[in-house]
């Protein structure tokens, strides 16, 4: 499950009245905040994150890394110059670790900038804090997801049978035959076999695309023995 969010960087800056070590660049104290963002474009606490660590430039020398716990996870500093630093992320998941990068510059005193940021397999707990920020797929959208790539994926690779050709065969047995097949399927196939059966109407439905290799091989296997397909 991957859930997606805009987190949005706000950052702020003016000149302050101190010595330069570059004369023609004035001294700034500037801040950046992140906030998550709703689909209405409303700004929320960034509460999906547990720490927020800011890697600036070398020249901060032993401040170069900062990290803060607490929402908006206000970053603010003083010096001369722009630079790209990158963010660090944090969530309780494990391996919770996200990355972006943003460009601090001094063209206008505020700024916004807004990034995407995926969460690969929230927990419950994230989860319940995602949705007050957007929706977020329920359980059985996942399920859903899964079973339908399985079954994609199945149709990717059963390109060794001529399945139109497989139900054709089918719709010429006998009933004993029949329900030699359908015994088959009951005692081959797996949870990703999709089949429906209509005792009222004595209707029973399979779908081929579905069948593992190994039993779509001896149903093929047994309509060439007894004729109904070569």
């Amino acid at each position: 499950m991957h859930v997606e969010r805009s987190i949005k960087l706000v950052t702020e800056q003016h000149n302050i009245p101190k010595p330069s070590p570059m004369p023609e660049f004035p001294m700034k104290e500037w801040s950046v905040k992140i906030y998550v963002v709703d689909q209405a474009g409303n700004d929320h606490p960034a509460n999906c994150f547990t720490k927020v660590t800011y890697n600036l430039h070398p020249s901060f020398e032993d401040k170069t890394h900062q990290t803060f716990v607490d929402p908006p996870f206000t970053c603010a500093n003083e010096g001369w110059g722009e630079f790209e630093m990158s963010i660090d992320l944090f969530t309780t998941e494990k391996g919770g670790k996200t990355t972006i990068y943003h460009d601090l510059n001094f063209q206008s005193p505020r700024y916004e900038v807004v990034q995407s940021v995926t969460f690969k397999n929230p927990s419950q707990a994230l989860l319940s804090i995602l949705r007050e920020t957007g929706p977020v797929p329920t359980d059985d959208d996942s399920k859903a997801a899964n079973k339908s790539r399985k079954t994609n994926d199945l149709k990717k690779k059963k390109a060794t049978y001529d399945f139109e050709k497989m139900a054709d065969g089918l719709t010429k047995l006998n009933e004993e035959d029949l329900l030699h097949v359908i015994q088959m399927i009951h005692d081959h196939g797996t949870d990703d076999t999709y089949t429906k059966n209509d005792i009222e109407n004595g209707e029973f439905t399979v779908d081929l695309f579905t069948l593992p290799d190994s039993l779509a091989k001896m149903i093929w296997d047994f309509l060439v023995e007894i004729k109904t397909i070569s």
